[in-house]
Parts: C-alpha cells; structure tokens; sequence
C-alpha cells in the first residue's frame, strides 16, 4: 500500500450516472487486476474505495458511479486538481487458472476491472469472451473498448433494450474452462449456481479503513473470516459461504 498524490488528467461522462477519471502519479505499487484504490475527499470523513479500471506506469484508470454525496463530489472535479489517494490495495485476481477460453462477467459498475484483467488475458494468448449486464441500454459503457482488445464481447440488459434481453447467467457459453466476475452481490450469488467451472469473484463492500486495520469488512468463508479489503476483494468459488 502506498499512499500518493494525483493530478486529474481527464474527468468525464460515460453515462447520465458514470463517469471515467484517468489519473497521473505513481502507480507503482499498483500490481494485480481486480486491485482498488481509496481516495481521500475533501469534507468527507471516509476515503471512497474505487476500482481500478486500468493502469500504466504514470496513469491510473477509475470509472465510478454517483451513488452518494462523495462520488457527486468527484464528477465536478476537473483537469489539474489533485487527490490523495491509498493504492495497491486488495489481492487482485489469479490469472494462472483462467485456463484458454476464460469468461468475464461484469453487472453495471463491477464492469471496469473487468478491462484490465481482460487485457492481461489477451496479452497472454487467452480466447476472452466478456459478458457485461445492465438494467437498461442507457446505462451501457466500455463496450467498445472490450471490443477494441480483441474480446468477444455481449451485452445484456433486464429489460432488453439492448443485446440479450436477461442477466450475464443467460449469456453464459456452453464451453469455457474458467470464469472471473464482479457486481452486486446478487449477480455474484447467480454466476455461482449458474457456472459449470470454478472460478473467481470480486466483492464489492462497505469499507471503513480499506487496508485491513479495521475489521469493518470482514465475511466468514469455508476458510475462515477474511477481511473484503485486504483478504479480498476476489474470492475463489470454492471459498465462498453465503449467508442464507
């Protein structure tokens, strides 16, 4: 974990609700896909825990929903302003047991670390099929960009506006030897039952500290309890105990 300070190169509008903020500063300890990061906003008590979306060695990647006075916050903010962010933070995703043919599943803004994990994948010669869910057509974002790595890419909306009419469950391959996902809870609970291999999910998790120190993310799994921040956020399929 390191703490650093960044300057705002770009900060715009994916959607009504969405937003893309590309970074400069150090990103080195920055070392896995599926890591986040935590940014400290001014008046605001807590740091805001983000995933990471992409990164480079000077730039880092973040795309986040306004859902509260915080992430409002960091949708007005422009070119030049700096934030005080924690990096390297999480365990990140295996890339060693996606096998060839991995599928990524991403639901609304469990979507961005999709994109660095699939561009990893890519590198590494992996037949990448990406599945991202959405409510509506209008909340669609980064299809393009999956695209443009090389992904075999579908969509689906719940109320099928858009690609396939359902969830990322109803999009799911017949063959493909690994999966890796993020989003809300009840879309990870589906892709378990749903998924014909083992696999890797991604929690997202209310976070007091975001490095461990606190206690306040802490889930019981089949190995015990592990912290969401620092155990976590991906947990193997195996691992995974749910709340009934």
């Amino acid at each position: 974990m390191k703490q650093s300070i960044f300057q705002i190169r770009s900060n715009e509008a994916l959607t009504d609700s969405v937003y893309k903020m590309v970074l400069e500063g150090d990103t080195s300890h920055i070392t896995n896909c599926g890591q986040f990061v935590n940014i400290q906003l001014e008046g605001h008590f807590l740091r805001r825990p983000i995933s990471v979306c992409d990164y480079d060695g000077q730039t880092l990647t973040i795309v986040y929903k306004v859902v509260g006075k915080g992430t409002e916050a960091m949708s007005a903010m422009v070119q030049g302003q700096k934030l005080d962010i924690l990096t390297g933070l999480g365990n990140g995703y295996d890339l060693t047991l996606a096998g060839e043919k991995p599928v990524l599943l991403g639901g609304g803004v469990g979507v961005p670390p999709m994109y660095n994990l699939a561009k990893k994948l890519i590198a590494l010669g992996k037949e990448v099929k990406v599945i991202l869910g959405f409510n509506t057509g209008s909340e669609i974002f980064y299809e393009e960009e999956f695209k443009a790595l090389g992904c075999d890419v579908t969509v689906t909306t719940v109320d099928g506006s858009y690609g396939t009419k359902g969830f990322v469950t109803d999009a799911l391959p017949e063959e493909y030897t690994y999966f890796y996902t993020c989003g809300p809870e009840p879309m990870l609970k589906a892709v378990y039952r749903a998924s014909k291999t083992s696999g890797q999910m991604s929690f997202e998790e209310r976070m007091g500290c975001g490095f461990g120190a606190c206690m306040g993310c802490s889930c019981k799994t089949l190995t015990g309890y592990k912290r969401i921040c620092k155990e976590g956020p991906v947990m193997k399929k195996e691992e995974i105990l749910w709340e009934a």
